[in-house]
């Protein structure tokens, strides 16, 4: 189990496959809240998507590794209310 004080604001998360999904803005509960705006990687959303803290594998150099490979890690983000996030595109 990943301890949430190991998770520190601006930490990049990735999915199990190295490729990035996002930055960490903080923790709240028992999830990470990611930063809405993440120009380097093209994510500009209204408002910030959340991934529970059990979808981490580890934090380990710096990153947040999800147990998910990235294409698939974004079906495990959580609006604020924990609703699902709508995908487009």
């Amino acid at each position: 189990m990943v301890n949430a004080s190991d998770i520190t604001e601006h930490m990049e998360i990735v999915g199990a496959d190295g490729v990035h999904v996002g930055k960490v803005d903080g923790v709240k509960g028992d999830r990470i809240k990611m930063v809405r705006k993440d120009e380097e990687h093209g994510q500009d959303n209204q408002h910030h998507h959340f991934v529970q803290l059990s979808a981490v594998a580890s934090v380990d150099g710096g990153k947040v590794w999800l147990s998910a490979e990235a294409a698939n890690a974004r079906q495990l983000f959580e609006e604020e209310d924990g609703s699902p996030v709508e995908h487009t595109g």
